[in-house]
């Protein structure tokens, strides 16, 4: 990996790190995302999508959209993504999740962008429905 790949890889952490309270007691599914390979979940957002860990979740180096979301919601959760990065915008969408094994997931999803160490990533709140 180059030192711009492991830079990443720190500034998710770090956000990962801070932001452990969420992360370990939110009772909805949580990610932060960075960019493709540059993400973090906990355990309920890699249970709903069928992996056995966070670190399983993660470790999906793989186009974001087309590894776990299912084709009718890419387009919705991309634009909202864009908001959020472009015009520092919040929104709640539907989004239809792909599981590991493929089966989809129904979801409400609440992306808020936020800056850490000088970086804007998107923290995400998934609820089933």
């Amino acid at each position: 990996m180059d030192d711009h790949g492991h830079h990443h890889e720190g500034i998710v952490d770090s956000a990962a790190s801070e932001l452990a309270p969420v992360l370990e007691n939110s009772t909805q599914s949580v990610y932060i995302y960075l960019d493709d390979e540059h993400k973090s979940c906990n355990k309920n957002f890699a249970k709903l999508l069928g992996y056995r860990s966070p670190s399983e979740w993660a470790g999906v180096k793989a186009n974001f959209p087309e590894a776990f979301v299912d084709p009718k919601s890419r387009t919705t959760l991309v634009a909202a993504y864009r908001d959020a990065m472009e015009q520092a915008a919040g929104s709640q969408v539907e989004i239809t999740w792909k599981k590991k094994d493929g089966t989809p997931v129904r979801t409400k999803t609440i992306l808020v962008p936020f800056i850490h160490q000088g970086h804007a990533l998107a923290l995400h709140f998934i609820t089933e429905v």
